[in-house]
């Protein structure tokens, strides 16, 4: 699959890739996982209000040392993901942008995470997503780049689509996908299957469409929130995605 120069690079799907690409994106997120239809927090995760914020605007709501610290100092945009919990696929995704020292929360939105919740430790199908802070990169899917001016670097494939043997609520999971940068190299397009720590550690993590319930790891919201971040997040403003359920966030 070639990708065009520039900062915007844009693709269309060669039969040659289609199978490599959709057996990696088959061994890491999306699939069937034969759940129903989770129950959705609609407001904002404990700890992460406006208050708390102001308490401390040069820090992340909710992120302990630990994480917080692994914040990149040139970073201006994060979006923090808040599990509901270690075992549940439930969450809040917030986005947050810095102006001077002071961060800000811009939007928030229901989201999913991997079915059986989070781990420190990922491995390939352990069905949960990954605790970290991880730089966002590239973007790409099966629609047009909702805004070719601006925002990541985007490969649109018809090789992102999900496997119509998936249940139907999922055809639709990868149109939009932002490349969670988990043991992936960057600079490539989200479903490269390259793994450099390894297949056993798991990859094509991505913030990608909503489904309704848990994924096998990646972090899943509405269509316009993935249009909405597609848009917004500019590769000259470094941003990282700071994920995890809440106490391991705090920590």
């Amino acid at each position: 699959m070639a990708r065009g120069g520039g900062r915007r690079r844009t693709a269309v799907a060669t039969a040659a890739l289609g199978s490599l690409l959709a057996v990696a994106v088959l061994s890491a997120c999306g699939g069937s996982s034969g759940d129903g239809a989770d129950s959705r927090a609609s407001g904002p995760p404990g700890g992460a209000g406006r208050s708390s914020a102001a308490a401390d605007p040069t820090r992340i709501p909710g992120v302990g040392d630990r994480l917080q610290k692994r914040i990149p100092g040139d970073s201006r945009q994060v979006v923090a993901v808040y599990g509901d919990g270690s075992d549940s696929a439930d969450s809040t995704v917030v986005l947050y942008t810095k102006q001077g020292s002071a961060w800000h929360r811009a939007r928030s939105w229901a989201a999913h995470n991997g079915t059986k919740g989070w781990t420190t430790d990922h491995h390939e199908n352990d069905k949960r997503s990954p605790v970290g802070v991880f730089t966002l990169s590239d973007a790409g899917g099966v629609l047009p780049d909702p805004d070719p001016s601006a925002g990541l670097p985007y490969t649109r494939s018809a090789s992102f689509a999900a496997p119509r043997w998936w249940a139907k609520p999922y055809w639709h999971d990868f149109d939009y996908v932002i490349a969670i940068d988990y043991n992936r190299v960057k600079g490539t397009p989200p479903n490269d299957p390259t793994r450099p720590e390894g297949t056993a550690k798991g990859g094509s993590i991505w913030l990608h469409m909503d489904h309704g319930s848990g994924t096998s790891a990646c972090v899943s919201l509405p269509k316009p929130a993935m249009e909405y971040l597609l848009r917004t997040l500019d590769p000259d403003l470094h941003p990282v995605v700071v994920m995890g359920d809440r106490a391991h966030l705090k920590a």
